[in-house]
Order: C-alpha cells, then structure tokens, then sequence
C-alpha cells in the first residue's frame, strides 16, 4: 500500500484567498479584545512589518519557543503568522498585553496568541478549495493500492467538517501532527544524525520534529510506503525528504524559488504545478 499524505491549508485549498479575511479578523480581536489599542493603529503596524518582511525574508521566521520553525515567505497563512508574531514581539507594550491573555502558554505567549488566532479566525471561514481538488481526491480514492490522508497540524475537525462538503468517499485525517514543534533534545534516527538540513546558503531547515515524525513511522508500521505532498517546505516537506520519503511541492502563487529549487534538485523530490499532476506523479510512485 502507497499513503499519499497531502497537506490541508494551501495544497487542497487555496488558502491566498483567505489570508485577507483572516488578517482582518485577527487585527480586529488584537486591537479590541487583547491590545486594547485603536485598530488603526495595529492594522499600520501589521501593514509596516509585512513589508520589512518582504524586503529580507531569509532574516525573519516563523519562532515557536524561540526556535525557528519555517521562513516568513513559505505561505500565505505562515507570512501573515509572521507578520503577527514580529509585530507583537517587537512592542514591549503588545507583548505585555499578550503574556496577561495568555499567561499559561503551551510555548511563549506570542505563539499561543499568533496560534490562538489563526485557528480562532481559519475555522468558521468556507474555504476555497483548490479547483483540481475535488478530483484529484476521488480519483486517489478509488485506486485499489494507494490511501490517501490529509495532513494537517490542527485536530482534525475543521478539516473533517471542510472535506464533507465534497461528497467524498471517507479519508482518514492525520491531524495534531505538530510540524512547527521542535523537540532541541530528540537525536533525529536519520539524515546521519544531522538535524539541520541546509537548503542553500540563505536557508537551513530544523528537522527535530519529533511529532510530526512519530505521525509519518506510526503510518508505516503496517508496511505501507509513503508519499508526501504540501505547498511548503519547512514544516512538513523537509523532514520525509531527508528521511527518504518522496516529497512533491506544489508550486503555488506564493511559492518562493528557493523551495522549488531544492526539491527539484533532489532525488526524491518533484515539484508539481497544478494538483491534478499529482495522479500521475502517483501513478509512478505505485508501479
């Protein structure tokens, strides 16, 4: 059996679409219900960090207990999560509110709010599903020597709840999985023990995501080869590749060239342009 796990947010849906309302969400809960500032003034805030971002995007990341878990400019969702955390991490007076909202954070108050309010502000949203989705996904479905699973680090309930309005036979979710949690003191069982993989001279990602890496051996332990597929590198496209497990990108609006010309370059590697290209990179993943 071929598990083609395929990530969620960004690779079964469009999730650039709804990056402006959940932005607009979240800025509206900070400045009313955590900051207490004017919104107006969060909104300019946001908008002059999300800038300083762009301009140098190798230099800012996505932090979760001070350790850098993704860059800035690997998805929509991870930019605007970025744009947040930097913003509020930077003003001592925002970062004073936060601690008094969160004070029993999980990881440091900036990620349990930054955390907080994407999940708060993605789960009511109608999400916009990649056009080729609804296929791509019957079609896997119904090939006899592959299951297909949905990747995702939330519970799994926004996207059982998403999924059922495709009218799909049932697919299973592989959710919690963590991708963005670090564990600094798990010895990585491949990559030679390294635990950085160096991308480019720029890029170097962490792979000591012990979760995230239980959740993919937990699926082979009946024997069944796997198979990635997501929008992003960092978080889950890093860690099969470097652990021998075929890994497909899809290059999106958003995709920085960085990522595709890693995993192009690589063995296991492919990077796909439209999702429908999945069956057939599938196909020859089965024969």
């Amino acid at each position: 059996m071929l598990k083609i796990i395929l990530d969620y947010d960004g690779t079964l849906t469009a999730e650039e679409q709804q990056v402006p309302k959940v932005a607009r969400r979240s800025l509206l809960e900070l400045a009313e219900e955590i900051l207490y500032v004017p919104l107006a003034e969060v909104e300019a805030a946001h908008q002059n960090t999300r800038a300083r971002l762009l301009a140098a995007p190798h230099e800012h990341h996505w932090e979760v207990n001070g350790v850098r878990v993704s860059y800035c400019d690997e998805g929509a969702f991870i930019l605007n999560t970025v744009t947040m955390q930097t913003m509020l991490a930077e003003n001592p007076a925002y970062v004073e509110a936060v601690t008094a909202r969160f004070p029993n954070a999980e990881y440091d108050p900036v990620a349990a709010c930054t955390n907080h309010l994407f999940h708060t502000h993605t789960g009511p949203l109608d999400v916009a599903f990649r056009p080729a989705t609804p296929d791509a996904l019957r079609r896997l479905i119904a090939q006899p020597e592959i299951e297909p699973l949905v990747l995702t680090n939330s519970l799994g309930d926004k996207v059982n709840r998403n999924l059922a309005r495709l009218a799909l036979p049932p697919i299973r979710v592989l959710g919690d999985t963590r991708q963005y949690e670090i564990d600094p003191g798990w010895t990585v069982p491949f990559n030679d023990g390294e635990p950085f993989l160096a991308v480019d001279e720029r890029h170097t990602v962490d792979l000591r995501r012990r979760i995230y890496y239980d959740a993919l051996t937990g699926e082979m332990s009946d024997g069944s080869r796997l198979a990635v597929v997501a929008d992003t590198l960092s978080l889950p496209g890093a860690l099969p590749l470097a652990d021998g497990i075929p890994f497909a990108l899809l290059r999106v609006s958003y995709t920085p060239d960085w990522c595709a010309a890693y995993v192009e370059r690589h063995p296991l590697g492919a990077v796909l342009d439209d999702l429908a290209a999945i069956l057939d990179w599938a196909d020859a993943l089965s024969s």
